[in-house]
């Protein structure tokens, strides 16, 4: 009588596949690699906002400050415009973002709405927008004729609606099941009572999302304020820099010997990457997380 042959142990299902292993590894090395590429420069920048104009001037400043100097940042710390438009940069941002968020919110919710009548003739409208504008003249007439000049709406009014930012929305709006909102309807919610209780706690992924793309965008931007911002104190601290390196203001500059003039000249421009770059670093990691979510959810769902 023979005995039985030992069965062979079956593989799991979820072991991975030499193959699929290989891929692991490759993808691995490829993406450490990007990530070395997209660090680089950013390190290298901060490096040389830290380091002496010879070093500088030499090619010697890699990944490490080499003379370390802070001359650039006390000539600009010392400035009192730099301050005020710094803080006008804050104001203008969070201003700009809020009626950008409003804009985009409800008329996006707008657009989710199969039912609406006209909503094509209204996506149309707003991706017409993507390819055609005005053009810079007309919008400069018509931003001075409203008198909006030195003002925060000449920054925030043109601006207030991205239609890809709008795009996304509307697709994760269309996402939500229609029933939670005939839910609301017989409880007797209204329209503005259902987006604000309902859809918008629902939807925290992508308005994270989205507050994240306007504040980044309205901190980053200048030639809106160097076209509608005559005065020099309204001017957000973007403007402020980019006169800076350019030599067309003084003010930080007043009193300095020439010995710090040639440090600021040698490392202003890695210095106003640094101070525009810090706060968008800081605020960023605490709405990272909603970030892949609020994208993948508006742009794949609907």
């Amino acid at each position: 009588m023979s005995l039985p042959s030992p069965r062979k142990p079956r593989t799991s299902v979820n072991q991975p596949t030499p193959g699929y292993r290989v891929f692991q590894g490759v993808n691995g090395v490829i993406l450490t690699l990007v990530v070395v590429v997209t660090l680089y420069p950013f390190v290298n920048i901060v490096a040389r906002s830290f380091s002496g104009e010879r070093q500088i001037r030499a090619g010697e400043v890699t990944l490490w400050p080499k003379g370390f100097n802070l001359t650039t940042y006390e000539i600009v710390f010392n400035d009192g415009m730099f301050w005020r438009n710094y803080g006008n940069t804050v104001f203008y941002t969070v201003v700009s973002t809020a009626v950008a968020m409003a804009l985009t919110t409800c008329y996006a919710y707008v657009l989710s709405k199969k039912h609406l009548k006209g909503r094509g003739f209204l996506v149309g409208v707003a991706v017409f927008t993507m390819f055609f504008t005005g053009g810079l003249i007309p919008n400069y007439v018509l931003i001075t004729s409203l008198g909006l000049k030195n003002t925060v709406w000449a920054l925030a009014l043109p601006n207030a609606i991205s239609v890809f930012n709008l795009l996304v929305m509307k697709a994760f709006f269309e996402s939500l099941p229609d029933e939670l909102e005939e839910a609301a309807q017989i409880d007797g919610l209204s329209t503005y009572g259902i987006l604000r209780r309902i859809v918008l706690p629902l939807s925290k992924a992508v308005v994270a999302t989205m507050v994240l793309f306007y504040s980044v965008s309205f901190w980053n931007s200048w030639f809106s304020a160097f076209l509608y911002m005559d005065r020099t104190d309204l001017m957000p601290v973007t403007v402020y820099l980019r006169n800076l390196i350019a030599g067309a203001t003084q003010g930080g500059n007043a009193g300095a010997t020439t010995e710090q003039l040639s440090q600021t000249a040698a490392n202003i421009q890695a210095v106003t990457i640094v101070l525009t770059s810090l706060p968008i670093l800081c605020v960023y990691p605490f709405v990272q997380r909603y970030f892949v979510s609020g994208v993948m959810l508006g742009a794949v769902k609907g």
